[in-house]
């Protein structure tokens, strides 16, 4: 029986850094992101070094005024997901999303990058953080994460499943 790739990392021996000289270190090898659009949510991996395919083409600036109004500018949610191993098992671990607006007719995007990176090191932080998504794309969400691996979801946090709309355990 093959066993199906979730898309997410999990904790790995060789770790993924990011940094350099003079910057702080960020392990991401524990690290996965995923796309919200409206209903839909999606593992993109790609999202963690702005390639994803929402992003490519697309000349973001950081100011949302940049983005012109006609041409359907869309807001999605990245999301960042940390996932660890506790006595039970593996457990998402830190689930924090931020917002990016692209309109693909005019390619341009707005995005805010200390948002974004702050958001990363805070789900890299075991926390919480999912203040703005709606109901219907927390309900993706939750979804999402019960499909890809629902052992993850039940050893979860009690403030996640709150978070996302779900009953936490008795």
């Amino acid at each position: 029986m093959s066993k199906k790739n979730s898309g997410f990392n999990i904790i790995r021996e060789d770790s993924t850094t990011h940094g350099g000289y003079h910057t702080g270190t960020l392990n991401i090898s524990n690290l996965s992101s995923i796309l919200i659009d409206g209903d839909e949510a999606r593992i993109d991996l790609g999202l963690i070094h702005a390639k994803s395919k929402v992003e490519r083409g697309i000349k973001f600036s950081s100011d949302p005024q940049d983005v012109p109004e006609e041409g359907n500018p869309i807001q999605y949610w990245v999301v960042w997901v940390a996932v660890d191993r506790k006595e039970e098992g593996p457990y998402y671990a830190g689930v924090t999303t931020c917002s990016m607006i692209v309109n693909r007719e005019a390619r341009r995007g707005w995005k805010n990058l200390a948002e974004h990176v702050n958001r990363m090191d805070d789900a890299l932080k075991r926390r919480i953080k999912v203040a703005g998504l709606q109901e219907n794309e927390k309900a993706a969400l939750r979804q999402l994460l019960i499909e890809n691996n629902a052992e993850w979801w039940e050893n979860a946090t009690d403030e996640l499943k709150v978070a996302l709309g779900s009953e936490a355990k008795k």
